[in-house]
């Protein structure tokens, strides 16, 4: 079933390589509404040939690209913004029916990542070099930055809208031409993002989108000389892979992987403000993002209190269509997403955790997970080892301030953090001991496009948003001048 959408051009099911929309031929991948399983609409799939076609598109249009001044640049960066923002409603609905999540959340995600366009076209502008000091007298040293070259970016499915947008506009705001690959549940939202950018004006070939298999797309884009940098966000076992396949060209790569974020509440904190911190860090997304609370740890003098007031804030959350008036959570994206997210409460249940809230799908449809709340968890239970990403609070108590960063820390991940206190010394002392890339501190959500947006570790590297997202796709040349004193 076709969403109703206001604009029904936005809704595309072709690659967009070169300016044009490939026309329909071989292999197609059906995008299907998580919710009721209907099918939305069939995508052709590019083969390999035909993503080295929109790589050497790319690469023939960045030389125009690259020096287009910055504010022309910047101009058509805020044009796409503003369409962006102009057709929200529709990019939500799209965006919700082959993804899932509740229409409101649908709704921040595609200003949120328009935000990136304004963002980084304004940056645009602000691209500088330096002249540096001199090793004498007849010489002067310049610095001038550059783009890298063409970009590929691989996005993930969970927010299909603003992980685009947080890569594309910084490599078209430094003069990178990009080719993108969504992922296969969620195409829709990519290409109506590409058919919102060719309005706004980016040239044919600055931006390319190609909808297939992993296997096919992925080698071409790793393979190929013409690639500078590839950008990825999704699970830190496919970005090894994609680290190893850039090894052989030498490619720069950004690396936005899995996260096992720690919730910490102190004993001063504002508990009601810890648990809404916690619900909306936890559940966002029906528990599907690298940021959410994977576990959480609560003080053990107020252990009780906290699981009590945050099992009834949960049990409120209302689950349904996310197309639906009023609800919070939707679906998990598919059926494998629910069985895997199972299978990790039933192995901490079977080793001993007790589950206060949920616990077990929802009747509500195949790809429907309960929100849940577990506790009794002990560091060696599955879901307190493995990103769960799924709705499953797990509730651990601590003794003190060493306890609590010491289990935070362990773990491979290093993405998200947080923690609720009102000790101004505990506040610097923790954030500076948590070894993640982000801190919240009595904050549950932490992400905006002024701020940089990355982890360390397992967790990858690089950094998306604010002033420094844009290094990543910039090249530093060093000028050295001679001869000036004849």
């Amino acid at each position: 079933m076709k969403p109703e959408l206001s604009d029904p051009s936005l809704l595309r099911t072709t690659s967009y390589v070169a300016g044009r929309w490939m026309a329909a031929a071989g292999n197609s991948l059906t995008a299907t509404n998580p919710a009721t399983g209907a099918a939305v609409a069939e995508v052709s799939m590019v083969t390999r040939s035909e993503t080295e076609a929109a790589i050497s598109a790319a690469h023939e249009a960045m030389s125009g690209w690259r020096d287009v001044p910055a504010k022309a640049r910047a101009q058509i960066l805020r044009r796409w913004f503003d369409l962006m923002m102009a057709h929200q409603e529709d990019l939500a609905i799209i965006m919700t029916t082959e993804q899932g999540k509740a229409l409101a959340e649908s709704r921040g995600e595609v200003a949120y990542g328009a935000a990136f366009m304004e963002w980084f076209g304004e940056q645009a502008k602000r691209i500088d070099g330096d002249v540096i000091p001199a090793p004498s007298s007849d010489k002067r040293v310049l610095c001038i930055k550059q783009p890298v070259g063409v970009v590929a970016a691989i996005t993930p499915w969970n927010f299909p809208n603003a992980m685009i947008a947080r890569k594309a506009a910084p490599a078209l705001a430094a003069g990178c031409s990009i080719v993108i690959k969504p992922a296969s549940e969620t195409p829709l939202s990519a290409l109506a993002m590409a058919e919102l950018a060719e309005r706004a004006g980016v040239p044919a070939g600055v931006l390319n989108v190609v909808v297939g298999a992993s296997s096919e797309i992925g080698p071409a884009l790793t393979d190929s000389p013409l690639v500078r940098k590839l950008t990825f966000t999704g699970s830190t076992e496919v970005g090894r892979r994609l680290e190893q396949a850039c090894a052989a060209t030498l490619k720069r790569t950004s690396m936005e992987l899995g996260g096992n974020a720690p919730f910490i509440v102190f004993d001063d904190a504002d508990i009601d403000a810890a648990v809404q911190g916690a619900l909306i860090s936890k559940y966002r997304n029906s528990g599907q993002t690298c940021v959410c609370t994977n576990r959480i740890f609560v003080q053990d003098t107020i252990h009780d209190v906290f699981v009590d007031k945050l099992v009834a804030a949960t049990a409120e959350l209302k689950m349904g269509n996310g197309l639906d008036e009023g609800v919070q959570q939707g679906p998990l994206v598919n059926e494998k997403a629910v069985e895997d997210v199972d299978r990790l409460v039933r192995l901490s249940t079977e080793a001993g955790a007790q589950v206060a809230l949920g616990g077990m799908r929802s009747d509500l449809g195949p790809c429907y997970y309960q929100p849940t709340v577990l506790t009794g968890i002990t560091s060696d239970m599955a879901v307190f080892r493995n990103e769960i990403f799924g709705p499953v609070a797990p509730v651990m108590s601590f003794a003190d301030e060493a306890e609590a960063i010491a289990l935070a820390n362990d773990t491979e991940f290093g993405l998200a953090s947080y923690f609720y206190t009102r000790d101004i010394g505990r506040v610097w002392r923790v954030s500076e001991a948590l070894d993640y890339g982000m801190v919240g501190v009595n904050e549950g959500i932490i992400s905006n496009e002024m701020a940089p947006f990355g982890g360390v570790k397992a967790s990858g590297s690089g950094r998306e948003g604010s002033k420094y997202g844009i290094d990543d796709y910039l090249e530093i040349k060093y000028i050295l001048m001679g001869g000036l004193d004849r």
